[in-house]
């Protein structure tokens, strides 16, 4: 029997990785909204993670608070847990579960590549693995982020009179443009939209490099031709987005590899670049964790099943409510 259900609650604990509702015990991988929600009674989690929770939801977003470091090990009425690195964003964590007779490896978002602004993504055995598959079709195979970077450059030398709005998820994916930028060279002020601006200055407290920054106000809107300016997805759709005359919009998203989703979201930039693992780290993390069954969740699991099946390893799909 194993010590994980279905719907990923551990009997033993009382606790459930990532619930979508309140509960008495969460054990949480990392601080986006769709896996870190408000007002569990009992939270353990990275400090990272904790930290950008209380940013995003207050102070007493939870009744109580409890730190894990990484590759630290915790033992519970029988069951032992370790938090490992998951790549995906600052503070996120891969979860292992052991017993006596179990070994489990909950991924969370995550993904190998590297990057500067999130602990890097560690490799860990396991017997039974249950993995995202956001991107888990082939036809996802993630460009060079380093490359996609050079096209946004070479569109503000282009288009050197206009504002570059770059859509990227405020937590994560902001902060990893703005370091992706900067190694490129590129040394100007970035502007930031206030959601993002909260979190960035998380991410600096930490130690993280990001350069020269400014949150936009009203008397910069005048002066931005040329220059970069960050905001969430969702504002380049709101009527937040009127105040910038000629702008050229961007978006940073895995998504944008499909030309479809690029005409959907009127973007005239798409930049292919993601905080999740792609089709072929999927499938190597899978081959290299040395997992004899796999659970699929977060994504299609179809393809990845197969996939499981030429290698003779055990795979299901979860079908987690409230994900996809």
């Amino acid at each position: 029997m194993s010590i994980i259900s279905h719907n990923l609650f551990i009997e033993a604990l009382n606790a459930y990785i990532d619930p979508i509702k309140p509960v008495d015990k969460a054990i949480i991988t990392h601080a986006h909204a769709d896996h870190a929600k408000p007002n569990h009674n009992n939270v353990l989690a990275t400090e990272d993670t904790i930290n950008i929770m209380k940013i995003r939801y207050g102070e007493n977003c939870a009744k109580s608070f409890q730190s894990i470091k990484y590759n630290e090990k915790i033992y519970f009425n029988g069951i032992y847990i370790t938090f490992f690195p998951a790549g995906h964003i600052l503070g996120s964590a891969q979860i292992l579960l052991e017993d006596k007779k179990n070994k489990i490896l909950i991924t969370g978002d995550y993904k190998t590549i590297q990057d500067d602004t999130a602990q890097s993504f560690e490799l860990v055995q396991t017997e039974t693995l249950i993995t995202e598959a956001t991107f888990g079709l082939p036809v996802f195979k993630h460009p060079k982020p380093e490359d996609e970077i050079l096209k946004l450059l070479n569109s503000i030398q282009t288009f050197s009179e206009k504002p570059h709005i770059v859509g990227a998820y405020a937590l994560g994916k902001s902060q990893r443009i703005i370091s992706l930028l900067r190694k490129k060279g590129y040394n100007e002020v970035i502007y930031l939209h206030g959601a993002v601006d909260k979190i960035t200055n998380y991410y600096i407290k930490k130690g993280i490099k990001l350069g020269q920054l400014k949150k936009v106000s009203k008397e910069d809107i005048s002066n931005l031709k040329g220059k970069v300016i960050i905001a969430p997805p969702s504002a380049i759709k709101d009527k937040w987005v009127r105040k910038f005359s000629d702008a050229r919009y961007c978006l940073a998203s895995g998504w944008m590899i499909i030309k479809q989703r690029v005409k959907q979201n009127k973007i005239e930039l798409p930049l292919v670049i993601s905080d999740h693992a792609d089709w072929l780290e999927l499938t190597n993390t899978i081959l290299k964790s040395n997992a004899k069954k796999v659970w699929i969740t977060h994504g299609r699991s179809d393809a990845l099943k197969y996939w499981c099946k030429t290698k003779e390893i055990s795979a299901e799909s979860l079908n987690l409510k409230g994900t996809d």
